[in-house]
């Protein structure tokens, strides 16, 4: 019976298919494909690496270093892009990785896990709290693109210092909550890290956690994304233009799944376990990291590259964002979940899903 660790085994083939297909030039299309695929496994073990360090290194240092790598691979491929100049793609994998988040992992999860349990119910103190916050990155990618487009004649560097400005801001607010659900506050997410100590126990008993097997796993694996993100982005253009899609499309739909499918994964496994905390605590967890830490930290990179990376978005990308914060924080707010409120949440995602597919190519890609 095939399984989570044989199916990422598997994927594992893709990897040397991409190399091959890049040098003997089987076009483009192909190597975007087999390359996307190929980062899907890596992600995982690049989690799973992080897991098992942190349970060396004690739950405070090991709870940053989930936080850290909780995107590392969404972070590596949006440099990658933001060093060839693909600054639509990076802005859209950043909006698209929260709204796959907020809907596509969080209504799976409840969709699925709600099928298997009349209602489940997790912390939704922890919830209200993670609203909050995602409400602040909704105000922080909305108010530079307002300033652009409510004044006359503003430069593009004065519109990238103030995007670096509120980008250091969101990197203290990302401090503070780290300190907030790890210290002062942790009792809040008690349930989320119990469930989380369950995942590993079986792990642990087994054998001793080898530390430099992890960590060189760990080095490996970023190594093999950074190549496999390489090819990704090098055939992105002729790639999608040969496969009919948009720059908005590929970034806002396809480079999130493609990024976030081992997250996806472990968020509906849980679920379907009945740990509705830990499941509800990786998706709106991994939307804080994107708005709080990956945004802030491609905004800073780009200055110092070179690159015009800002905040100012796509203003349908603004609006795809917002719905998302609200439906997500709507269902998520009473603590508890059902089936039909994570068909609301995929629902919501396929509209969108449709709406950028259908959206016209936009100039300068």
């Amino acid at each position: 019976m095939l399984n989570k660790n044989t199916i990422f085994l598997g994927l594992l083939l893709f990897i040397p298919v991409s190399i091959a297909a890049h040098f003997l030039e089987w076009g483009e299309s192909i190597v975007f494909i087999t390359a996307g695929i190929g980062i899907v496994p890596l992600a995982a073990y690049m989690g799973e690496a992080t897991e098992e360090i942190a349970v060396v290194v004690g739950p405070n240092l090991g709870g940053l270093l989930n936080a850290t790598f909780g995107n590392a691979t969404e972070l590596i491929l949006a440099f990658v892009a933001l060093k060839g100049g693909l600054i639509t793609v990076v802005k859209a994998t950043i909006t698209g990785s929260i709204i796959s988040n907020l809907l596509l992992v969080m209504g799976f999860s409840m969709f699925l896990g709600g099928l298997r349990y009349k209602e489940q119910i997790f912390q939704s103190g922890a919830a209200r709290m993670n609203a909050s916050i995602m409400n602040l990155a909704v105000i922080a990618i909305l108010l530079p693109t307002a300033v652009e487009y409510t004044s006359s004649g503003i430069g593009e560097i004065t519109l990238q210092t103030l995007s670096v400005t509120v980008a250091v801001v969101l990197i203290i607010i990302y401090c503070l909550t780290l300190i907030f659900s790890m210290k002062t506050h942790s009792y809040l997410y008690d349930v989320g890290e119990a469930d989380l100590e369950v995942e590993g126990e079986t792990a642990e008993a087994a054998e001793k956690v080898n530390l430099p097997f992890w960590i060189g796993v760990l080095l490996i694996v970023t190594i093999g994304v950074a190549v496999e993100s390489e090819l990704l982005v090098d055939s992105l253009e002729v790639a999608t233009s040969e496969l009919g899609l948009t720059a908005l499309f590929t970034g806002v739909i396809l480079l999130p799944i493609i990024g976030n499918a081992a997250e996806h994964a472990t968020a509906v496994t849980v679920a379907l376990k009945n740990k509705m905390d830990l499941s509800v605590s990786v998706a709106m967890g991994s939307s804080m990291q994107i708005a709080l830490f990956v945004a802030p930290v491609l905004v800073i990179g780009g200055w110092f590259m070179g690159q015009p990376m800002d905040l100012n978005f796509n203003p349908f990308e603004l609006v795809a964002v917002i719905v998302a914060v609200l439906i997500a924080n709507s269902v998520s707010s009473d603590g508890e979940s059902n089936w039909l409120e994570g068909s609301l949440l995929l629902a919501t995602y396929t509209i969108l899903g449709l709406a950028f597919f259908f959206h016209p190519v936009i100039e300068g890609f």
